[in-house]
């Protein structure tokens, strides 16, 4: 996305500087591209229509014309729709010869530019190692460079994952306006990056950020009113022009305008060298939707380079095409010693002093909620096929059409990591494109869940009996599977919607299992079923509900149902300066003591009994009041979030309802706009488990908030006060991988904003004595502006006049309702610090529920029983199964055989890989962090694994599995204070010893190959 403020590039003509002393022109490399978004403002479709095929057909042709041309390609999803329904074998071919040669180069390779902000660890990995694996099957190329330019600020997570993936260097652009600024007149837009504090030099990686003019050919011509060097024009939408003219179609380069076009381009390319340490410029040629017709670009650009390398005494420039991998060669042979930049991001990101663009980390509530509930869905998914593959390699569940049906969701998940799609800033019409792909292929894999569960096991005898015992006064009965898929065992809460008011539950050996019902907090209608499940690592139970529409009368009938009944508190005003605190509820579990205050029917304080420590706290919903009027200040929209005041209460009365329960207490809260509303506006269902004596952890608080259909120009925010010392300093994670420090910062101007940072899976603050921990479902926009205060933006509805966004239809008018879910702690620092990461992890992979039939009538036949429960795969407590999937791609482990194959020019159509299984474990505590947990953690995967199956052969590749980690050989980078950079990887687990140490915060990935052992 190129933003409608666009810089203008002034004609200057700067000397020469910064060569250190030496009279060389300065080298200059011309990189062609297109930055093509998968989204924003047209649909893929669309897209793919009105440009981008154009773009891959027109380059691949014009590149084929002349040797010195070249071209990078970034996005992987238009290139492979490209390469799969538009190009002909000619150009295959084309391409084919073009990548072998270097000509062609693919940058980062992922299916997206992802965006870097609101993204998951877990999406960000998926979505390039899919793109990586088309690249390699296909072409035998690995990526060994990043091109981040359009994502909004930059995580210090995404140059680990980079350096883990086998990348040289990293290129990035949007960071603070007045930080770019600094770094340009200090010459430190380059550096060495160690973005995780525990692995360090492990993974460092060369930075490269690019200067103010970004990714953007700079448009200014001083002898014409068009732009700029973009000879192709503008990009029509819906459909090209049949006679090829554009809209806005740069001066032809000729005799007459050569040397005016030289002088401009020479101008810029030493504003530029004087922001760098070496003589080498790196001058993007292309912006956004470019290159559709190369030709026209081409033959334009070859005449005026090919001038300015004539003249280049003259001028004191020489210019060629070149990839990025050959602009960092020169970089990386200049052999000069670079500043390191520790673990700090470049988050939040603002454009000047009045737009900072941290209101995008709470867009579209309900588009993040869906994608991360697909990668969800999705990793459970991956297991279960890949534990039924290895044990049921013959089984009816077909491997093409399970592996099909991953692959969709796969792809709608990647798709949506896009930094114009799960950031909530493209047009409602793309919104709702991320939203059928994402839907669509969650159907398919809900299909695939039923048939990996079903099929092999045979349960019941018949699901489609219809023979029933007779008398209409039996019960109705429905069966339902749950399924566990963290490599940690788990005892937990979960709930199921039911239609009856009455329900017993039932283990897989007919024992009754502990429950609740009661009326749902979502419909008078249904009933929240809360059932207490322990389940082993991967592992699955099928259990039996027996429903009844009268209440339970006797304690076989209920088995250890407990039915629950609200208590409703008297609707209270609130107002500022009231009187509270003088009549205290008190809601006990084993950990906390929670204090609901009966004059305002909001939170007071929580205390965790372990310490006897209270807390005062409250928690209730304000509101931003948005400006959307441009006259008259900075606005907020789909990226912005502008403001000049604090937030207002956004509620005038308060009702509770308060559930005692034996497995959960819930407190109901309903916000009012007006006292007299006969509708609530928002509400809080605080779950407190009672679980006195049980394995289920009691500090786990859950809160599922309603928010909406907002007024227009509402931004609102869930406010936790508290009495914590915390200075106003808090802690949000990066990408779900890391914890990054927030310390508050006055600005002469939107201080408000700028202080708004995301939270993708966990934010805190803390003080001496206590941390306040959240764990979201979903990324957020937070904030600490107040002391002792946690700001969670959860919501917004925004519309604005500026032209730009109407005329793109980027104004967020969202008027969805969001029902977003944080899980709360509350401990010591040591405490929640054990607890936190995994936690999280949990919260984001919660048990599979399937049904498996409808509620009916018992059937006739006694049901046979099922088979023991699968074998359970349980790692250490400090260790994630971050990845158990089947890729499908099929190349060989050795790279020069692989080679051999492509360059054959035999068939190289593959049939899938399934017997390839990716592995991917983390360690999640960071170094120092735990005295215990923070240990490296030696374990043998073959016994690890033995649930699963008798591993064969176990090989350590890099991130995206691409590359065998014995032969990735990383650039490295002379720094002042060079530390130790070996990799401390297993170089081959095979034979008897399938034994690795696993570090802090380590990814380690591997390919296993089971025995075809039945289980």
């Amino acid at each position: 996305m190129r933003f409608v403020a666009v810089i203008v590039f002034v004609f200057c003509c700067l000397h020469l500087y910064g060569v250190r002393g030496e009279d060389k022109p300065i080298q200059t490399f011309v990189i062609p591209h297109s930055h093509m978004d998968v989204g924003w403002v047209y649909t893929i479709q669309e897209s793919m229509h009105a440009y981008a095929s154009n773009v891959y057909t027109s380059v691949t042709e014009e590149l084929s014309k002349a040797k010195d041309r070249r071209f990078i390609a970034v996005e992987q999803e238009f290139f492979r729709l490209w390469w799969d329904s538009v190009a002909s074998d000619s150009h295959k071919k084309q391409v084919r010869q073009l990548v072998k040669e270097g000509r062609l180069e693919f940058i980062i390779g992922g299916q997206v530019m992802h965006d870097e902000a609101v993204t998951d660890l877990d999406d960000e990995i998926l979505q390039m190692t899919e793109g990586h694996g088309f690249l390699y099957q296909t072409f035998g190329v690995r990526p060994r460079f990043s091109w981040h330019v359009d994502p909004f600020g930059a995580s210090s997570t995404t140059p680990v994952l980079f350096a883990l993936a086998g990348f040289n260097a990293h290129l990035i652009s949007r960071i603070d306006y007045d930080l770019k600024d600094s770094m340009q007149k200090n010459k430190k837009l380059q550096f060495v990056w160690r973005g995780s504090p525990s692995l360090k030099a492990k993974q460092e990686i060369f930075t490269h950020t690019m200067d103010q003019f970004s990714y953007c050919t700079p448009s200014y011509l001083p002898f014409s009113n068009r732009s700029g060097f973009y000879w192709n024009g503008v990009a029509l939408f819906p459909d090209p022009p049949k006679d090829g003219i554009y809209p806005n179609m740069s001066l032809p380069v000729t005799k007459e305008t050569v040397q005016a076009y030289a002088k401009t381009m020479v101008g810029n390319i030493k504003q530029r060298a004087a922001w760098f340490r070496t003589n080498h410029v790196l001058w993007p040629w292309g912006c956004d939707k470019q290159f559709y017709n190369s030709s026209v670009q081409f033959n334009n650009m070859d005449p005026l380079m090919k001038y300015i390398n004539q003249n280049s005494k003259e001028f004191g420039v020489t210019l060629q095409y070149a990839t990025l991998s050959e602009y960092f060669q020169a970089i990386h042979q200049s052999n000069l010693t670079w500043e390191v930049r520790g673990s700090e991001d470049f988050l939040p990101y603002s454009v000047d002093t009045y737009q900072a663009m941290t209101g995008f980390y709470a867009s579209r509530n309900v588009l993040k909620g869906v994608a991360r509930q697909a990668s969800s869905q999705l990793h459970a998914a991956e297991t279960l096929f890949t534990r039924y593959r290895i044990s049921f390699p013959d089984g009816p569940v077909a491997k093409d059409w399970a592996l099909d049906k991953l692959r969709a969701l796969r792809w709608a998940v990647s798709e949506v990591q896009h930094h114009d799609g799960i950031t909530g800033t493209e047009s409602p019409k793309v919104a709702d494109m991320y939203l059928q792909h994402l839907t669509q292929a969650m159907m398919g894999v809900e299909e695939l869940l039923a048939a990996l569960f079903l099929l092999p096991h045979h349960l019941p005898s018949s699901l489609d009996m219809h023979f029933h015992r007779k008398g209409d006064h039996q019960s109705l009965e429905q069966h339902v599977i749950i399924y566990n898929p963290l490599a940690w065992n788990v005892t937990t809460i979960i709930n199921i919607t039911v239609a009856f008011p009455s329900a017993a539950i039932f283990d897989d050996d007919g024992q009754p299992v502990p429950a609740q019902i009661q009326r749902s907090a979502r419909s008078n209608a249904t009933y929240d079923l809360f059932v207490m499940v322990e389940l082993g690592g991967l592992q699955y139970r099928k259990y039996l509900i027996k429903f009844s529409e009268t209440p339970c009368s006797g304690t076989y009938k209920c088995g250890q149902t407990y039915e629950a009944e609200g208590v409703l508190f008297e609707r209270r005003s609130v107002k500022d300066g009231m009187k509270t605190g003088r009549w205290l509820l008190p809601v006990l579990n084993e950990c906390y003591k929670l204090m609901f205050d009966q004059d305002t029917n909001l939170l007071h304080s929580i205390t965790y009994l372990e310490e006897k420590r209270e807390v005062k706290m409250t928690q209730d919903f304000w509101e931003y009041d948005a400006n959307g009027d441009v006259q008259a200040g900075p606005i907020s929209d789909n990226y912005f979030f502008s403001t000049n005041y604090s937030a207002e209460r956004a509620y005038k009365a308060v009702e509770m309802e308060i559930i005692p329960g034996k497995i959960v207490t819930e407190i109901r809260q309903y916000f009012y706009r007006e006292e007299g509303d006969e509708d609530y506006a928002y509400s809080i269902t605080t779950r407190v488990p009672e679980c006195f004596g049980t394995r289920v952890l009691c500090h786990r608080l859950e809160q599922t908030y309603s928010l909406g259909p907002l007024l227009l120009n509402t931004e609102v925010v869930l406010r936790t006060s508290s009495s914590l010392n915390n200075n106003k300093t808090l802690y949000t994670d990066d990408n779900g991988y890391q914890m990054v420090k927030r310390t508050y910062r006055k600005f002469a101007s939107n201080t408000v904003a700028r202080n708004y940072f995301p939270m993708v899976r966990t934010a805190y603050l803390e003080d001496d004595l206590s941390r306040l921990v959240l764990l979201s479902d979903r990324a957020h926009g937070v904030s600490s502006q107040v002391n002792g205060q946690l700001q969670v933006m959860l919501h917004r509805r925004l519309w604005n006049n500026m032209p730009w966004n109407l005329g793109y239809n980027l104004t967020l008018n969202d008027s969805s309702v969001a029902r977003p879910t944080l899980w709360m702690m509350l401990g010591s620092i040591s405490a929640t610090s054990k607890l936190y990461q995994r936690e999280a992890i949990e919260l984001q992979h919660r048990p599979i529920i399937m049904p498996i039939d409808q509620p009916q009538k018992p059937w006739l036949e006694t049901e046979p029983k099922s088979s023991s429960p699968v074998r359970s795969v349980v790692l250490p407590p400090n260790l994630h199964l971050l990845s158990l999937s089947i890729p499908g791609w099929n190349y060989s482990s050795n790279h020069d055989v692989h080679l051999s194959h492509i360059h054959s020019g035999k068939d190289l159509h593959s049939e899938p890989d399934y017997d390839r299984v990716l592995l991917r474990i983390m360690h999640i505590f960071e170094e120092g962090e735990d005295p215990e947990l923070s240990k490296p953690v030696t374990i043998n995967l073959k016994d690890a694994l033995r649930g699963i199956g008798e591993v064969r052969v176990l090989e350590e590749r890099s991130l995206t599995g691409t590359w065998n980690i014995s032969s990735l050989q990383r650039w490295k980078w002379k720094t002042a204070d060079n530390l130790e950079k070996k990799n401390g990887w297993c170089q081959k687990c095979e034979g008897e010893d399938f034994t690795v140490t696993i570090s802090p915060k380590e990814i380690r990935t591997f390919f296993v190959h089971f025995s075809a052992t039945k289980f």
